[in-house]
């Protein structure tokens, strides 16, 4: 069954909106990396921030406010005609909401659990609820009064990518005819702390694949597709493949050799029944730290022995986390609607001690209708799909 991506709600620090995403992710711009104090004691460091005042959440659902929760309102308004007709032609109770996040509201109950050490009682905006990691499905379950499955998937790096294929997993087994599906994730404390203190924040915009490379940059973002049985008005564009794999190599850092990123790259092949030959772009999970690139280069010489063109978006974005698999999807989207190539950013110098890679530049268009996209994760954890033009 073709699962349609019918419609794309997108914000992050490329822009508030598709079209302004699109504009800046062709031109490889990186300015929505900015350095700021407040985040990491005593280091001052590059984040991808979304700027500006973002959607108010309405009263009546005031206990659930979060800045999450405003990113994700942020990406549904952009297609609420879509979710709209999907309700009117389906019903609440045939919509489903399947979203990854990694942060939730975790920066509202940080700072709420801070002020309850401080007077010895939470303040009064504060609800337990914002934490949860469901937090963000409930959110728009309610606020758009669907009935259909709600529910958040957690896996790290990869937790918008399986919520993608979750969705598909509702449509096929007959549970949903639409499925409101994506992911979101918010720059907190925790993260930036949290990273920082396994020692993978770079202290300048990453660099991925480079023989300088020094680790990540953390950004947020909010991405919602309508996905569906039956084309939209739109693009025909559709989930046209989805691999999974997990090899527990280690908690934090992945297996050497790229299996399990190889393993997940193939399934998502077979199952879209594609040869490697097919595919014009692969967006790379790309961190720039230097274990996830070594690995990933060596898995993707191993699968494209004759090269495919290729790049890593994150130091545009940064790494969005459980936002990550769903955006860098909607930018294989974007490629299909705009026929271009995202640039591959970086120093130019490549890594003597890893496969060469066919790097995208800026300008280069899209070939081939096929496209595929990396995510892999904590524990091992390992996700491709593949974005095309519907058959």
């Amino acid at each position: 069954m073709t699962a349609y991506l019918n419609a794309l709600g997108v914000i992050c620090a490329l822009g508030r909106d598709k079209h302004e995403v699109a504009h800046n992710l062709f031109a490889g711009d990186c300015s929505g990396m900015r350095r700021e104090s407040g985040w990491v004691p005593e280091r001052e460091l590059p984040v991808a921030a979304v700027h500006g005042e973002l959607a108010a959440i309405a009263p009546e659902l005031a206990d659930q406010r979060s800045r999450n929760n405003q990113l994700l309102l942020e990406a549904a308004l952009q297609i609420r005609n879509d979710i709209d007709r999907a309700i009117e032609t389906y019903g609440r109770e045939r919509i489903g909401v399947v979203l990854g996040t990694s942060t939730s509201g975790i920066d509202e109950a940080s700072r709420g659990l801070a002020h309850f050490l401080r007077e010895q009682q939470f303040p009064s905006g504060y609800d337990y609820r914002q934490q949860e990691l469901g937090a963000p499905a409930n959110f728009l379950a309610d606020w758009l009064q669907l009935s259909g499955p709600a529910y958040v998937i957690s896996t790290a790096c990869t937790s918008s990518a399986r919520a993608l294929m979750s969705a598909q997993r509702l449509l096929d087994l007959g549970l949903c005819d639409a499925v409101l599906c994506g992911g979101v994730d918010s720059l907190c404390k925790l993260t930036l702390n949290g990273f920082s203190s396994l020692e993978a924040v770079s202290d300048e915009r990453c660099n991925p694949f480079s023989a300088n490379r020094n680790g990540i940059n953390i950004g947020e973002a909010a991405v919602l597709f309508v996905m569906s049985k039956q084309r939209g008005e739109g693009p025909a564009i559709a989930l046209l493949g989805a691999g999974a794999s997990s090899d527990a190599h280690h908690i934090s850092a992945p297996e050497p050799s790229g299996r399990g990123a190889l393993q997940a790259m193939q399934k998502a092949l077979s199952r879209a029944q594609l040869q490697p030959g097919q595919i014009n772009y692969l967006n790379l999970h790309g961190t720039a730290t230097q274990h996830n690139d070594a690995m990933e280069s060596l898995a993707v010489a191993s699968l494209f022995p004759g090269g495919v063109a290729c790049s890593s978006t994150k130091p545009m974005t940064g790494h969005t986390l459980g936002a990550a698999g769903a955006l860098e999807a909607a930018f294989c989207w974007l490629s299909l609607t705009h026929r271009l190539l995202p640039p591959h950013v970086w120093d130019g110098h490549p890594d003597p001690a890893l496969p060469a890679l066919q790097w995208v530049r800026s300008g280069d268009s899209l070939k081939k209708p096929c496209l595929m996209s990396n995510s892999f994760a904590f524990g091992g954890n390992n996700v491709s799909l593949i974005i095309a033009e519907a058959p």
